[in-house]
């Protein structure tokens, strides 16, 4: 076990712990961007899978969550991994079955390597397992029979060389002796080579005697060294044959050569030479191999007659660095001797450099501070000596270097801040280059991206926004848009757009305007009107999705452009419907003289606000012109008597707008010189006016309270004629004396009642405002469709019949009329001095009690009355005439002919007096009439208009 032991001054010193089984080699190394440390462990070999090798986080001074943390891993690069780590014990155990012989041969100690890292910070630990054997291979020959053919004659202490055995163990457990079996003849002897390898020979200790022995079996055995002990064994053939004395004999002991690896096939390398003192057939000397290797046999080759060594395989340095072979040489008695060939092997620089990355923090980002780490990248070269000296390089364009820290690793740091706006990826090519000559070189690309941090604002396409929009456009309507790019990659470059609290009239932006914070598409929330509001300046801002968020203003404005949508105003002159505003033209006017101007506004702006102004109709058009520009009424020619004293002017005031709009006004002129005449010819203007552009509604509005009316009207009239039905019915069923009450239709009067007006009289009565238009119609009593019913309700009644009924059910009788309530002949209705009927004078027939005068009266001083106060409701007034040509004029001076009432068809005249009231009737009637007469303030006289007035109301 290693144990860590630290100098202040932050250097490291070796401290080696020896085990019987197993050691542990610990080494820190400082000054170093990242912690590096080696760790030694040994362990037998054939160890089986999950096997502890050691405790690495303890012998490393690391916790457990230290290597889980920092994702602590094995690389072995292109070898066969043999350990695994197990991060969360933090021991390192056996993943495969370790074969020593198969790892490395015999070549002694025998270990392999790896590379535990550890990230967050970076740790490199180098980690040695040395593989010690075990016996688990037996010696083994590589025939199973050896045979010699050895002359009688053979001297004593001659020696044959024997077939080597072969164990794939090393030390201990390797081969240690070979044994000969009994025999009489032959003596084992063993040798060692300089390298500590042995080789026997049997040395003949008896003479042989082929007539006593002709063919001898022997057996040798070889046994190594191990516990338990294994042994392998090999027959010996020896046949007697007749004598040859002399063993060929090598000139050199050891021979000694050289080849370059990759060495062309055929190439010589040495002949060995031996010589035998027998002649004949028994000094022909055969030459061969005697103790090579099964893998050099595919490499080198000997002529048997020349003893030329060439070479007839792969000679690489890499494998074997040198042979050693041994050379037999044999003459036909069977006598052999051997001697030593070693080749060495010249390296040449055939091996490119292995690149190895061992790890790679990719992504970075953008902010790592210099001297960064990026990745760690370890380079072997198989080549020796200077062919296997590599350095490595980068691209120096990039920001970025590569640094040594221990043998054949290499660290590449950043050299400057990165910029992932500039560039986000870099492809860093590594190029290993050897020492040799010619050098050869590899490379690998390592693909760095970089990641990104939110350190661009967004920026706008431009520095300010403008948009038009035209007014009266619908809510919702997409108005222009603003872009803005961010540099930032992912989140940090998602754009959000907002409007920035703005007050505009004291009302937020936001109740003009709205945009989408997607796509910065500004809309209008409402309709705007370029009247009210020419123009709206805000700022939008753009805002990022980093953390803390970035953003950006720029100035937006919208203009709002006009359309025509405001018809023109008329200032002057003013349309009322309460007066009539007439301009004076002198009949001495010549030509030229302006009448007045027609004054008018548009609010629209532009073009939409240029007016002109034509004369649509007129009373004379060849009397009067309306300037186009400034909208002066002219007159064209000299006025003359004919003209008509009222002339009416309609004009039309246009814009210029597309398209255009325009209104109307109406200009009376009054063509007079004096201001009665005027005054006489505008009474009634007033009424004759244009009709109302709400008179469609008020149609409409009587139509249905009247349809609302009657309908009502028929239902309660029906429901009243079922409901006296049902009634009369019942007392009919009844058979009982109950009182009948008798049936009247609507607008029949009973002559049992007791009102003022016995009988129904139907009266037309056209009235106005003006008491000169109104009108009453007295219409003649239809007394042959009066109807009644009888009490029982089943046959129908003249009014004669119905009398008799009602005689006969009640007491009280009707009363002849009152002859002082009467008019007398002359003051009746009718004809001027018509005569009275039989049938009126007698009160018999269908009317047998006509109505009286004073009933009549009534009738006629209700009518009155109604008229005075419709006439009332105008008021005091200029009757529409301008002040500016006589403010003194007033209705005041207009007389009012509500003071008599004619009677059509009566020589009577009713007024408003109450004196005359009172002389035309009874004292009690004339009490009543002076009741129900109304005060009137006193009227004006009469004047010459109103008689022509009636003559016109009747024309229409």
């Amino acid at each position: 076990m290693a144990v860590k032991d630290f100098y202040k001054n932050g250097c490291a010193r070796w401290r080696v712990v020896f085990q019987p089984q197993w050691q542990v080699l610990f080494f820190i190394s400082c000054y170093i961007p990242f912690a590096i440390s080696q760790i030694r462990y040994s362990i037998p070999e054939e160890m089986s899978k999950g096997s502890l090798i050691g405790n690495v986080a303890q012998d490393l001074g690391l916790n457990l969550k230290r290597l889980l943390t920092g994702r602590a891993r094995i690389v072995t690069g292109e070898s066969t991994r043999y350990a695994e780590l197990r991060t969360d014990k933090g021991l390192l155990v056996v993943s495969e079955r370790i074969d020593r012989e198969q790892l490395c041969g015999d070549v002694t100690p025998c270990s392999f390597s790896f590379e535990i890292i550890l990230e967050n910070p970076m740790e490199l630990h180098q980690v040695t397992v040395e593989i010690t054997d075990v016996n688990d291979n037996s010696p083994v020959f590589e025939n199973n029979k050896i045979s010699f053919e050895i002359s009688e004659s053979a001297a004593l202490g001659s020696g044959f060389a024997l077939e080597r055995a072969y164990d794939s163990d090393v030390e201990l457990n390797s081969l240690q002796n070979y044994i000969l079996s009994r025999n009489d003849y032959f003596v084992l002897k063993q040798n060692s080579n300089p390298d500590g390898s042995k080789y026997v020979e049997m040395v003949l200790d008896k003479a042989l005697d082929r007539e006593e022995h002709p063919h001898l079996s022997l057996k040798l055995i070889a046994v190594d060294g191990g516990s338990p002990q294994r042994s392998g064994s090999v027959n010996i053939e020896i046949t007697v044959l007749d004598a040859n004395d002399n063993a060929p004999v090598f000139n050199q002991t050891v021979y000694r050569a050289s080849v370059t690896e990759n060495s062309e096939k055929g190439t010589p390398l040495i002949t060995v030479n031996a010589t035998d003192a027998d002649s004949g057939t028994n000094g022909q000397i055969l030459y061969s191999f005697s103790d090579i290797k099964e893998q050099f046999k595919d490499i080198f080759n000997i002529d048997g007659n020349t003893g030329q060594i060439t070479v007839i395989g792969d000679v690489d340095f890499e494998k074997d660095k040198r042979f050693e072979i041994r050379v037999k040489a044999k003459d036909q008695g069977g006598l052999t001797s051997t001697s030593k060939l070693i080749i060495d092997v010249t390296d040449i620089n055939d091996n490119a450099p292995a690149i190895n990355v061992m790890s790679l923090s990719s992504p970075i980002s953008e902010d790592s501070p210099p001297s960064t780490t990026i990745a760690i990248i370890h380079v072997k070269d198989a080549d020796s000596g200077r062919n296997g000296q590599v350095m490595c390089s980068i691209d120096k364009n990039f920001p970025f270097s590569i640094k040594s820290t221990l043998s054949n690793y290499y660290n590449l740091i950043t050299d400057a801040f990165l910029d992932r706006e500039t560039q986000s990826e870099y492809n860093i090519t590594v190029i290993a280059t050897d020492s040799g000559s010619p050098a050869l070189s590899s490379s690998t690309t390592l693909r760095l991206k970089v990641s990104d941090i939110n350190d661009n604002a967004p920026v706008f396409d431009r520095n300010s926004y403008s948009a038009h929009i035209l007014e009266n456009n619908e809510p919702g309507l997409s108005i222009c848009s603003v872009t803005a790019r961010d540099l930032d990659w992912n989140q940090n470059s998602r754009l959000s757009y907002f409007l920035e609290d703005t007050q505009i009239g004291g009302v937020p932006i936001s109740s003009y305007l709205s945009i989408n914070s997607e796509n910065g598409i500004i809309h209008a929330v409402r309709s705007f009107d370029y009247e009210q509001i020419k123009q709206l300046s805000f700022v939008v801002k753009a805002q990022d999705g980093g953390n803390p968020p970035l953003s950006s203003n720029v100035s937006m404005k919208i203009m709002i452009q006009d359309q025509n949508d405001n018809a023109p105003q008329v200032l002057y002159p003013v349309q009322s419907g309460a007066s009539v505003v007439a301009e004076i033209v002198p009949r001495s006017a010549d030509v030229g003289y302006l009448v007045t101007k027609v004054v008018a506004v548009d609010v629209d702006s532009g073009q939409n606000a240029w007016l002109s102004y034509k004369l649509q109709k007129a009373t004379d058009r060849a009397l009067f012109e309306v300037g186009l520009q400034n909208g002066e009424i002219r007159t064209v020619r000299q006025v003359t008597d004919k003209d008509a004293v009222k002339q009416r002017l309609t004009v039309v005031v246009e814009d210029n707008g597309q398209p255009s709009r325009s209104a109307t006004v109406n200009v009376n002129v009054a063509v007079a010189d004096s201001f009665p005449e005027v005054l006489s010819e505008f009474t009634d203007f007033t009424h004759d006016k244009d009709y109302n552009d709400n008179l469609t509604f008020y149609l409409v509005l009587a139509l249905a309270v009247v349809s609302f009316l009657f309908i009502v009207s028929i239902i309660a009239i029906l429901s009243v004629k079922c409901y006296r039905w049902r009634r009369e019915r019942m007392f009919y069923k009844s058979g009982a004396n109950l009182p009948v009450i008798p049936y009247y239709p609507p607008l029949y009067a009973d002559v049992g009642g007791t009102g003022t007006l016995q009988h129904v009289y139907n009266y037309e009565v056209c009235r106005t405002t003006d008491s000169r238009k109104s009108d009453l119609k007295y219409g003649r009593p239809c007394s042959e469709s009066i109807i009644s019913l009888d009490s029982s309700g089943t046959q129908t009644l003249t009014y004669a019949q119905r009398g008799n009924v009602i005689n006969e059910e009640f007491e009280d009788q009707q009363k002849p009329p009152n002859a002082d309530w009467r008019f007398t002949q002359n003051q009746r209705p009718g004809p001027s001095g018509a005569a009275a009927t039989p049938e009126v004078a007698v009160g018999t027939g269908p009317w047998p009690n006509p109505p009286t005068e004073a009933e009549q009266l009534q009738a006629l001083m209700a009518a009155a009355n109604e008229v005075s106060e419709a006439t009332n409701t105008l008021g005091p007034g200029t009757m529409g005439l301008s002040t500016r040509y006589n403010p003194q004029f007033t209705l005041q001076h207009v007389p009012d002919y509500r003071q008599n009432v004619y009677i059509p068809g009566s020589t009577a005249t009713l007024t408003s007096s109450q004196q005359q009231a009172q002389q035309a009737l009874p004292p009690q009637q004339a009490a009543i009439a002076a009741a129900a007469a109304q005060p009137e303030p006193p009227k004006a006289a009469q004047t010459p208009a109103s008689k022509k007035k009636p003559t016109k109301k009747e024309k229409k």
